[in-house]
């Protein structure tokens, strides 16, 4: 058993939803994951309000906190940069990480723009530090499963890729202008936000892309200012986007991401067809992948099977957690995907 195993400063740039989504995978990464590639320490975090970056160095367990964000990506006790800030906050954090040697993990979208994203590109290229941008549904257990099924090649040859991603929390059109509908800010509305995850799990799982076509739509041009809700402001990114895809293999796909599916709050759904069978996946249901074998070795039973993912240590990552049939929740997603991040740099 490994004792000496060494310690990683982690400096968090962001304290809110996914600030606290990364820390609660640092924690957990030596509880479930031993022996651990590394144990993450926490050092530093940084976040733009004095009072409230306090108060989660507090309850998350950071050393100190920040409210400038180059002390962290100079400190010296730092080796891991985590970015969790706003997309208009990723670009220079990142590239100034990078340069002064750290690694550097950084959410979705990578930036606001494809000129902002090659330049980080670009300084990533020339350094030696480990870089990833966090697309953590890679790394649902069930949707590993469904990549090695087709690269096997299983389903034979692939003909179609079909994903959506939808939400329904600016349907009220009095819901204020927040950053993520203004496109200086944002970069982009549910294109980069739920549209990024998608399009990496059609690459992911299916192959590169070679051609696309597609439609984007606001549907409410202006909403209320949130200092100043009796006056209202102009919507600059999308509400919903729809594509058609073709691969490089030959394979057809349609992608479409929305906030404006009523009723759906967090509804991210795929599904594949080739030559020998389909799968299907569904995020509200990640303990489960639907799959359909058009030759079945049982003749007598046909249709769609459903897995559990976590019956069998065999399926990825299901070992590291509870005992067979103890499901595991969203949140792990961030855990296989930090530990993925923490192997790649050790």
């Amino acid at each position: 058993m490994r004792h000496n195993i060494r310690k990683i400063g982690v400096g968090m740039l962001g304290y809110a939803f996914m600030g606290k989504a990364h820390t609660h995978a640092y924690h957990d990464i030596p509880i479930f994951f031993w022996p651990a590639p590394a144990i993450p320490e926490l050092v530093v975090i940084f976040g733009r309000t004095e009072e409230k970056v306090k108060e989660a160095a507090i309850r998350f367990g950071y050393k100190r906190y920040e409210t400038d964000w180059r002390k962290v990506v100079k400190d010296p006790g730092v080796e891991v940069v985590d970015n969790c800030l706003p997309n208009k906050m990723h670009k220079d954090p990142t590239i100034e990480a990078i340069e002064n040697g750290k690694h550097v993990i950084c959410e979705k979208p990578l930036a606001r723009s494809g000129e902002e994203a090659r330049e980080i590109w670009d300084a990533a290229k020339k350094s030696s530090v480990k870089t990833m941008v966090a697309f953590n549904y890679r790394f649902v257990p069930a949707v590993a499963l469904a990549r090695d099924i087709v690269k096997r090649g299983l389903l034979g040859r692939i003909y179609h890729f079909r994903a959506r991603y939808l939400q329904d929390w600016i349907v009220d059109p009095n819901f204020p202008l927040v950053w993520r509908l203004k496109r200086e800010e944002a970069g982009s509305g549910p294109l980069g936000d739920l549209g990024s995850h998608i399009i990496d799990l059609a690459r992911y799982i299916v192959g590169e892309v070679k051609a696309v076509t597609g439609i984007m739509k606001t549907f409410i041009e202006e909403r209320p200012l949130p200092e100043e809700p009796s006056k209202k402001g102009k919507v600059t990114v999308e509400d919903a986007f729809a594509a058609t895809v073709e691969f490089e293999n030959g394979a057809i796909g349609t992608l479409e991401a929305s906030r404006f599916a009523t009723g759906r709050k967090n509804y991210n759904n795929f599904e594949i067809n080739g030559e020998k069978g389909s799968i299907e996946f569904n995020l509200e249901r990640l303990n489960e992948l639907y799959v359909y074998w058009k030759e079945e070795p049982i003749k007598e039973i046909e249709g769609w099977h459903n897995i559990i993912i976590t019956d069998g240590d065999r399926h990825p990552y299901i070992k590291y957690y509870w005992p067979p049939g103890h499901i595991i929740g969203w949140e792990h997603t961030f855990l296989n995907e930090i530990y993925h991040f923490l192997d790649a740099i050790v």
